[in-house]
Order: structure tokens, then C-alpha cells, then sequence
């Protein structure tokens, strides 16, 4: 009875470490999920999804307001806060350019307003 009890014991613990080390950190796990809580419909890139949030929260630090905070990552970051937020932050050029590309990635499709008007 007791060997059984401890083979049963040992075959569980053999499955169940690897299942729980497969699974991703928490930190991941929550930059994922807010990915799909924004309704991002492309693919989540954990670089290029942390740029963009990045550019909000550096917003929501300059300004200290929470809307500000919440309608900068709105629709996946294709709003005209985000937009706002890159001009205010004086984002130059070539890194408008990039964010652009993260912005295609992230969402899918191309962003739906006009970058050029930020510069």
C-alpha cells in the first residue's frame, strides 16, 4: 500500500514539473493578456508590444492623468492620443517610423491616421 502510495506520489511529480516549468512567467503572461484586453488583432511581439506601451506610460508620467494613460493604448494604439502622446514626447522622425511598423505588426493592418502630421 505505502509502495504504491509512493510510486503514484513520484509518477505525479514527474509529470507535473515540467508542465509547470513549460508554463510562461507571470510578467509575460500579463504583457500578454493585455494585449488582447487592447483587442490587438496582429501578432504579439513582446519588443515591439512593450515599445508602444512604453510611449503611454512615459505620457501618463509627463501628464499624471489617468485617462490620458488609458486612451493613449485605446483600439491597440491606433488613436489621436498616442499620436499626441509622440508629439508631446518629441519622438523624432526615424523612431515615428519604426512605431509605425510596430503599430502594423500589433494590429494586423496599417495604422488608420496620419503620422506625418506629428513631425
Amino acid at each position: 500500500m505505502c509502495s504504491r502510495n509512493i510510486k503514484i506520489s513520484v509518477a505525479l511529480f514527474l509529470i507535473l514539473v515540467p508542465i509547470f516549468t513549460a508554463l510562461p512567467h507571470s510578467h509575460n503572461l500579463s504583457k500578454r493578456s493585455n494585449f488582447f484586453d487592447l483587442e490587438c488583432k496582429g501578432i504579439f511581439n513582446k519588443t515591439m508590444f512593450f515599445r508602444l506601451d512604453r510611449i503611454c506610460e512615459d505620457c501618463y508620467q509627463l501628464f499624471r492623468e489617468t485617462s490620458i494613460h488609458r486612451l493613449c493604448k485605446d483600439k491597440c494604439f491606433t488613436n489621436e492620443t498616442f499620436g499626441d502622446c509622440l508629439k508631446v514626447l518629441l519622438i523624432p522622425e526615424e523612431e515615428v517610423t519604426q512605431l509605425k511598423y510596430f503599430l502594423k505588426v500589433v494590429n494586423g493592418s496599417p495604422v488608420p491616421f496620419d503620422f506625418s502630421q506629428l513631425i
